[in-house]
């Protein structure tokens, strides 16, 4: 089984916009229920469907497998809950790890956030400048929990 342990941040200022290539991502979810969440994802030319159990603290179980990038657009266009979230993301190393920066797109948009994955929930780790308050248990800022409670409505 796959554990996901995360962690996230809203961003200050804007320095992490040089640091960087932006990257299009499109996802939506075909089962919005927390204690399995149902993704598919599409970044460029790869596409994947990923489960993902419940939380217990900031760790879950999650699992990740590529499908063909006609099916994912089939689901993201006729299947998946609307809105299907679209953001910018940067993948910035720092400390010897990599931050994720999501800056959201449509109804989300002028939400950006920091994540970062560790392999414990203990684990020490460098924080950028540009990092500011910790959300990782504040729901309202769960991808899924966007598609239901857009950013734009808050």
């Amino acid at each position: 089984m796959g554990v996901e342990i995360e962690r996230k941040f809203l961003l200050r200022g804007h320095a992490w916009r040089s640091l960087g290539q932006p990257a299009l991502l499109r996802q939506g979810y075909l089962s919005l229920a927390p204690e399995r969440v149902v993704r598919v994802r599409i970044e460029g030319e790869q596409a994947f469907l990923t489960i993902k159990g419940p939380s217990v603290g900031a760790a879950r179980g999650e699992w990740e497998y590529p499908i063909p990038l006609a099916d994912a657009q089939f689901f993201l266009d006729h299947l998946c809950e609307q809105p299907i979230l679209e953001k910018y993301r940067r993948r910035i190393p720092f400390g010897g790890m990599t931050w994720e920066v999501d800056e959201f797109l449509g109804v989300n948009a002028g939400l950006v956030v920091a994540e970062i994955e560790l392999t414990s929930e203990n684990q020490a780790f460098a924080k950028p400048d540009w990092i500011g308050a910790e959300v990782t248990s504040d729901a309202r800022f769960y991808n899924v929990n966007l598609t239901k409670h857009p950013f734009s409505v808050w």
